[in-house]
């Protein structure tokens, strides 16, 4: 841990630390915005492709169930090749559905676009386990939980400037059809971008690059060798499948509410589109700062405490993330509704940057496994919760099952307490980097 990074100086790019965790946090941003840059283009693409419902639904659960698999993928990778090569050849593949959705003539050429699209996703685990390696236990929550946080946001400054950007489009004297087709160009030129800068400005670890540092026989944390090894070693840990369900109902919940909320607000509460709009679009913006004061309550209470004060964390989060769920579920004006939202919103994202916050300490020579495992299990959990709505058919009732669902999980934030030899060996390790 020597090389680690123990503060986060936040306007400094002169240390391969905050390099890094500046541009991993930007490449996230670029990812969600190119992830979620359809999705406020749908009634558009509806109209011009004469998608049913059905087929919406369809491109959704694609959209969210590719990424699954390539999160388990990445993280892997990450412990073989490094974040650099792993991040830098997702953002570049990434690009290919991305620009590609632009050129769909049919449902189906859109829908295997869209599946690809799915794939950036992965870009999540990437961020948290460059940050992981790059800042040591006083600081790596918080910097884990402001990277995500941060590059969340990217999702709903898609929501809000793709139309804006389709709009400015069309009063060039483009047609409607060709519109919506030169904005989705945007998010894939800027991943494109994006790859060249991460190249180009970050390293691996504080030490170096992995392949220059196996060369040379020089030990780094992650020093394994990776790829199948790492994956294996990490689905032996089963404190990593505990954070696996735990995530599922933190960030699996939050993708849900992304999809859900402005219908819910306009079904029960008869708001308007723009109303509904606003306030389900208040849930998103909790990211910008509620993550990241997730991750920085862990790491506070690690200092006063010991490692298991971050488990103890994450379980009073996920109750109250349940409870707030449950009142949300059943409250019948809207102002209580927006609070109860609010409420159980600000659980949910602290309880996705304290989830992250205990990642780095779960296994640290299998870090990316751990990292990728513990990721899919967010888009598990919004899988999950998209068939369960179709299976009710209620939102409402949706949202109350979910609730309880919730309550249960955070027994598994209870099981992954570590021994008391592990939490004060942590701490040993800790304190050298505090003097």
């Amino acid at each position: 841990m020597a090389g680690k990074a123990n503060h986060i100086k936040l306007f400094s790019f002169n240390t391969p630390q905050m390099r890094a965790f500046h541009l991993t946090w930007v490449a996230f941003f670029i990812c969600f915005f190119a992830w979620f840059a359809c999705a406020p283009l749908m009634p558009v693409i509806k109209g011009e492709f004469h998608l049913s419902m059905a087929q919406i639904a369809d491109i959704n659960i694609a959209a969210v169930a590719i990424t699954i698999l390539v999160r388990l993928l990445v993280g892997p990778l990450c412990d073989r090749f490094g974040p650099r090569k792993t991040y830098t050849g997702l953002l570049a593949a990434g690009s290919i559905p991305v620009l590609g959705v632009a050129m769909a003539q049919s449902y189906e050429s859109f829908l295997l676009f869209r599946l690809g699209i799915g794939a950036v996703g992965a870009s999540f685990v990437i961020t948290q386990y460059h940050t992981s390696v790059m800042f040591g236990p006083r600081v790596v929550g918080t910097a884990n939980a402001a990277a995500a946080g941060w590059g969340n946001s990217g999702g709903g400054v898609a929501q809000a400037t793709m139309p804006l950007l389709m709009g400015a489009v069309i009063m060039l004297g483009v047609s409607e059809t060709m519109g919506w087709r030169v904005a989705l160009l945007v998010p894939g030129l800027l991943m494109l971008a994006m790859a060249v800068v991460y190249w180009k400005f970050t390293q691996d670890c504080p030490e170096g690059n992995y392949a220059e540092l196996r060369a040379a026989g020089i030990p780094f944390e992650a020093s394994g060798k990776g790829g199948w090894a790492s994956f294996v070693q990490a689905c032996r840990n089963y404190r990593a499948w505990l954070l696996f369900v735990t995530y599922g109902a933190c960030f699996g919940i939050e993708l849900f509410i992304h999809n859900v909320a402005a219908v819910y607000y306009v079904d029960h509460f008869k708001l308007s589109l723009k109303e509904a709009g606003m306030a389900a679009g208040s849930f998103g913006l909790l990211a910008l700062f509620a993550r990241a004061l997730g991750g920085w309550l862990s790491d506070r209470a690690a200092a006063r405490g010991d490692l298991n004060s971050r488990v103890n964390l994450l379980f009073i989060l996920m109750v109250g993330e349940g409870l707030g769920l449950l009142w949300f579920s059943q409250t019948g004006s809207t102002a209580l509704a927006i609070a109860a939202m609010l409420a159980f919103g600000m659980c949910t994202h602290m309880a996705c940057g304290a989830t992250y916050a205990l990642v780095p300490f779960v296994n640290r020579k299998a870090l990316g496994g751990v990292a990728g495992i513990v990721g899919a299990g967010g888009n598990v959990g919004a899988v999950l919760a998209g068939f369960l709505m179709k299976g009710t058919g209620d939102v409402r009732q949706t949202l109350f099952i979910l609730g309880g669902a919730v309550l249960l999980s955070s027994v598994c934030a209870i099981g992954v307490r570590f021994s008391r030899a592990a939490a004060a060996n942590d701490k040993a390790a800790t304190a050298p980097a505090a003097a």
